[in-house]
């Protein structure tokens, strides 16, 4: 860090002084190293947010609903923020003792949900003053993902707000914070990767760049998709094989589509499901209390045959670490009442119990 002028600013604000700082920059600038280290070394209280689970996951942190017990509908600044929960003892105190809360994954943060959270940290710490007075860290890129708005959420939200950016925030135009923004890349053993990555940030991927990622895809056996897939802007499918006992050779050709809607992806999804022969078993999810089906971490109704290919959407809460947030395998077994899977790598299958999520 002393040999960044830029960190050695951004820790020097953080530590020495009460501003509140937007920290940006490209990939491979040590945007993630500063926020852990910031965690693990600062003499301040400061707790770690981002607007999703895979962020918060990859900063320690939690989710910014989670923390703050927000409503996913939109917020209209000057409203109460109401909350089905109240706030526990232990939650009151830790927000009446932090330093400095850090919003890592800042872009998609819309400007309402950064005026909501303004409105928790009154309500529990300084109500004169914006965000209570604590000191905000927001890290992110603005040439990465953006805000979800839907069209719903813009009609309400566009009376209040020039722009659905953090930076739109009524709370944040009141907070005197600076920009820093980090330009030297660390990551030099992956110097050609982050080349790629930084051109297709800036819109104009060279063809040597092009060259590069057309020489990584890999047709599928079944799929016309040839070594011009890139120009396509396609991905080749799922392959659907029926295993009925565990592979002796992993899994195979495991291959994902990556779509750019959701209504794309159950599309594929469905298709392929078709394809495999045999019984499809549907499980259905139980729902109790206010759980709006928009928040929900995966579909309510999940529709499965043996030989499909899943995904796991939870880490295993057992401490044995059979599986993960993000971990592919195929079902190898399946009835109504029993679902294992079989994951490459692994002696046997898994046995898959229903698990519970709170909102």
């Amino acid at each position: 860090m002393e040999r960044n002028n830029e960190l050695r600013t951004a820790w020097d604000f953080v530590e020495n002084t009460g501003r509140s700082i937007f920290l940006t920059g490209k990939a491979g600038t040590g945007k993630t190293t500063f926020l852990k280290t910031i965690v693990k070394k600062s003499r301040k209280r400061p707790i770690v947010v981002a607007p999703t689970g895979v962020a918060a996951i990859n900063a320690g942190g939690v989710t910014i609903h989670s923390f703050f017990q927000l409503s996913f509908s939109p917020y209209v600044p000057g409203a109460k923020v109401e909350s089905r929960f109240d706030f526990g003892r232990e939650k009151r105190k830790i927000i009446a003792s932090i330093d400095l809360l850090i919003i890592d994954e800042i872009s998609m943060v819309r400007a309402d949900l950064l005026d909501a959270v303004d409105n928790v940290l009154r309500r529990f710490r300084d109500h004169t003053k914006p965000f209570g007075g604590v000191q905000l860290l927001m890290i992110g890129d603005l040439a990465q993902l953006t805000p979800v708005v839907t069209p719903e959420d813009e009609q309400v939200l566009k009376s209040y707000y020039d722009t659905p950016y953090f930076f739109g925030s009524k709370a944040l135009q009141q907070t005197d914070y600076v920009t820093i923004q980090l330009e030297h890349v660390y990551r030099q053993q992956d110097a050609s990767f982050i080349d790629i990555l930084n051109q297709i940030r800036g819109g104009h991927p060279s063809q040597e760049v092009l060259d590069k990622l057309n020489r990584r895809v890999t047709a599928h056996p079944s799929s016309p998709i040839g070594r011009d897939a890139w120009s396509h802007n396609a991905i080749p499918t799922a392959s659907s094989s029926n295993q009925t006992s565990l592979p002796s050779e992993g899994l195979g050709e495991a291959f994902i589509r990556l779509t750019t809607h959701n209504n794309l992806a159950n599309f594929y999804n469905e298709s392929e499901l078709q394809k495999l022969p045999g019984r499809s078993y549907q499980y259905t999810a139980e729902v109790k209390g206010t759980f709006p089906d928009y928040s929900y971490p995966t579909a309510k109704t999940l529709v499965l045959k043996q030989g499909a290919q899943v995904m796991f959407v939870k880490n295993d809460p057992s401490g044995e670490h059979k599986y993960y947030n993000g971990r592919i395998g195929r079902v190898h077994e399946i009835g109504q009442n029993r679902l294992t899977v079989y994951c490459e790598g692994d002696s046997e299958a898994i046995e898959v119990e229903p698990l519970e999520w709170e909102n």
